[in-house]
């Protein structure tokens, strides 16, 4: 059998479509003192004479291997880096975040192990932790052995230059792509009914479904380690990046998440341009592990998971080795991965094919 994300329970084209008919009652609400609604990264409003951009996200499904594992202390890395890495692709500088954590029962451990994540977060991007909430609905939540939460953040950042949504990208600009540290925050779905499936006495069976699944028991394990590999949390960018809008023009930046590299539309539709992908990584391990046990096309891979490239730069040739070295400076590899192109969508070129990823 051959997975898909849809096939998982994700209808990826099902959501953009409730998006866009959505995208009027959120427009409806707009002020004059909006600058971008709905639609980018993150949205753009004048406060004070300051522009300010804001946005939001959770970490999904991820929080169920937390908790199998027990181990708590990493989700608030992603629910961070979820939102500032989104944040700075309009140029922002992350500035503060407010959380919201909503837990099945009142574990005071769980609790902090959680925190513990976001304000290590928090520090590495720079962004102050000013307030949240925690709440406990057991009758809302329901985890594995009763360990069920769920977390998301709210991030503000402040531009300080010139916006960037993509609109500067020109022909032949280079696309620079910036190393992932694994799975990141999406895809979960899909990688856990992929990576999970049958491997705890026949216990992950509907891997989706919390009440069928077990805390996983300390040890070593084949199980255990795999679920190891997919709680690495997401590489948080924002220090890198905007070290190098400061320093080099850059036209675009993409974070790769949810929809994977045909995310990428999102900053094309900006300047009416499309991408070729035709230098890309070696897949990380753990991405040809999903696609091998799980039978899934390249398509169906890029379009889900980043495979190994978290993050995109797009800046004119000439600047592309400055931009790699000052990556470096951060720990952090980056090469050309592909090229703006005239022609609308993403194409990706592997060995003779192109693979229209749209």
């Amino acid at each position: 059998m051959s997975y898909s994300y849809s096939k998982a329970g994700v209808n990826v084209n099902k959501v953009k479509g409730i998006q866009k008919g959505i995208a009027g009652l959120l427009d409806s609400t707009l002020t004059p003192d909006v600058l971008l609604g709905a639609g980018h990264y993150a949205g753009l409003l004048k406060f004070g004479g300051k522009t300010l951009a804001l946005h939001t996200d959770g970490v999904g499904s991820k929080v169920l291997v937390a908790q199998q594992l027990g181990k708590y202390d990493t989700v608030g890395i992603d629910a961070i880096a979820m939102n500032v890495n989104d944040l700075i692709c309009l140029g922002a500088r992350p500035v503060a975040a407010v959380d919201y954590l909503a837990v099945e029962k009142t574990n005071g451990h769980q609790i902090y192990e959680i925190m513990k994540g976001v304000a290590a977060g928090a520090k590495e991007s720079g962004c102050a932790v000013v307030g949240g909430e925690t709440a406990v609905v057991p009758d809302l939540i329901k985890g594995i052995a009763g360990r069920g939460f769920d977390l998301s953040v709210t991030c503000i950042g402040e531009i300080e230059g010139e916006m960037i949504t993509g609109k500067g990208m020109q022909t032949n600009d280079v696309i620079l792509g910036l190393e992932s540290s694994g799975i990141h925050s999406n895809g979960y779905t899909l990688a856990r009914k992929v990576l999970i499936k049958g491997k705890n006495g026949g216990q992950q069976r509907g891997a989706n479904n919390p009440n069928e699944l077990k805390p996983v028991p300390k040890g070593k394990s084949q199980l255990r380690e795999t679920l190891e590999e997919m709680l690495i949390p997401t590489k948080i960018y924002s220090n890198a990046v905007m070290d190098v809008i400061r320093r080099v023009p850059v036209h675009g930046l993409a974070h790769i998440t949810g929809g994977g590299f045909s995310k990428l539309q999102r900053i094309g539709a900006y300047a009416k341009k499309g991408f070729i992908l035709e230098n890309m990584p070696k897949p990380l391990a753990i991405f040809a592990k999903i696609q091998n046990e799980g039978k899934i096309s390249d398509k169906e891979m890029y379009r889900t998971f980043n495979m190994g490239v978290g993050f995109c730069i797009v800046a004119g040739q000439e600047n592309a080795q400055e931009i790699i070295s000052i990556c470096q400076k951060h720990n952090i590899k980056s090469k050309v991965i592909g090229k703006i192109a005239d022609k609308w969508g993403v194409y990706l070129k592997k060995g003779n094919n192109t693979i229209n990823l749209s």
